[in-house]
């Protein structure tokens, strides 16, 4: 079952914020270098996230047991700089569905009710950034409909 994430579901999903952090972490350290414990930086941000209009935070729950939390997708309403004619756009920040349930069809589901209420907000465009070697999420967005549209490129000029 997918729903909208209550501030009561936010401690249930700070430990798939750790996993997801650290996942990026392996794949790339000097793009996702995070401080320790960057899922406490998550907590106020993704209450806030459950009642503001303007982001999409949705979780969940396993088929059987429907109280527990495996997966959750938040999104958010961005401004566009001021030079071009699309003045916002929505911005999905962290998909995140736990091993076991993977390949079930939760992650589809969560992306497309997410591109469901952006639509019915009104937002026009949604934009969202993948590792470069997680190609089963660019698999999985593609099929719900994005496209690629840009490449970030970094360079490290000191260690940090």
């Amino acid at each position: 079952m997918i729903r909208p994430a209550t501030p009561a579901d936010v401690p249930a999903v700070l430990p798939m914020v750790a996993k997801i952090c650290a996942l990026h972490e392996t794949w790339d350290e000097a793009k996702y270098g995070f401080l320790p414990h960057p899922e406490q930086g998550y907590e106020g941000w993704l209450k806030r996230l459950t009642t503001r209009e303007s982001s999409v935070f949705l979780v969940a729950s396993a088929p059987e047991q429907p109280g527990k939390l495996v997966g959750f997708i938040v999104a958010t309403v961005e401004k566009e700089i001021p030079i071009y004619r699309l003045k916002e756009y929505a911005f999905i920040h962290d998909l995140w569905v736990e091993e076991e349930y993977r390949r079930s069809g939760i992650a589809r589901q969560m992306v497309m009710e997410t591109i469901e209420r952006f639509k019915q907000m009104g937002v026009k465009q949604i934009r969202l950034d993948t590792a470069a070697v997680n190609e089963s999420a660019r698999r999985l967005f593609s099929d719900c409909g994005f496209r690629v549209s840009t490449i970030e490129m970094l360079v490290e000029l000191e260690e940090v």
